[in-house]
């Protein structure tokens, strides 16, 4: 049952998707609204599904692929509402609900039995790595997307030129803090996450090692990340400059993600 209200959650993620792409040419209030109600909707049958697979396996984690695909789809979402509910906009949803609805469709087309890791599970430590981890990549993610539409609003208001998109993005002021706040909710949960990723590590392999793909470019976003927030405080980089710092932060940790299937200690169990 877990796969299957998985696919009737992409199916109302997939109205996101329509939202995104319409948005991108002209205005429509109704589908904004309606693109709203699926995603909730969405949400609620996405959690029944990761519950659903909680209960079947008795377990509180996943190792697989496409498990931690759905993971993250759902997070991202939860950020996103959380965006809503304070600033009232849904125009990081252009970003945002492609990125979900591609993340999702891979799960609920190739998701298989859930897997599992060692010791490390049942003391929790896995969990809170995961659950940690993937949170801030949900933050970042959203940050990355109020980036883009940042630099697409300043261009077209330097350029003078009016489209549907443009009219419907918030002021500058607004992107920018969406993206700057995004920042601030994301790294406490990274830095926490990769503090629980060196307790599993010691507990599964007795060592750190330090030069493995996944630890060296995970170390590195979080040091990217740092930088970012250090010249967001004491530097007062604001606009574009702030976005251009995001958008690195986001390739970062995609890089960061992707070294998953060439770690040798830290690999997704492929599903």
């Amino acid at each position: 049952m877990s796969i299957l209200w998985l696919r009737v959650a992409l199916a109302f993620y997939g109205v996101g998707l329509l939202y995104a792409l319409v948005a991108l040419s002209r205005t429509s209030d109704l589908l904004t609204k309606i693109a709203l109600h699926a995603a909730y909707l969405g949400m609620v049958f996405h959690l029944v599904s990761l519950v659903e697979a909680v209960r079947l396996t008795g377990q509180l984690t996943l190792a697989s692929v496409h498990n931690s695909e759905s993971l993250l789809g759902f997070l991202i979402m939860m950020v996103f509402m959380l965006a809503y509910l304070i600033y009232k906009t849904t125009s990081p949803g252009i970003i945002v609900f492609p990125v979900v609805f591609l993340l999702v469709f891979v799960a609920a087309t190739g998701q298989q039995p859930f897997l599992f890791m060692t010791e490390g599970i049942r003391k929790g430590w896995l969990f809170a790595h995961i659950a940690l981890i993937f949170t801030g990549y949900a933050a970042l993610i959203l940050s990355f997307g109020a980036s883009l539409l940042y630099l697409i609003q300043e261009r077209g208001l330097k350029s003078k030129r009016s489209s549907s998109l443009l009219s419907r993005l918030p002021a500058l002021e607004v992107i920018d803090e969406i993206g700057y706040r995004s920042l601030l909710l994301g790294f406490p949960f990274m830095t926490l996450g990769l503090i629980a990723g060196v307790v599993v590590a010691e507990s599964a392999y007795g060592r750190l090692d330090i030069f493995d793909p996944k630890i060296l470019l995970s170390l590195l976003m979080w040091a990217v990340y740092m930088v970012m927030l250090y010249t967001r405080w004491n530097a007062g980089w604001r606009g574009r400059r702030a976005a251009y710092l995001s958008a690195g932060v986001f390739v970062a940790a995609v890089v960061a993600w992707a070294a998953n299937y060439f770690s040798t200690i830290h690999r997704f169990v492929q599903s």
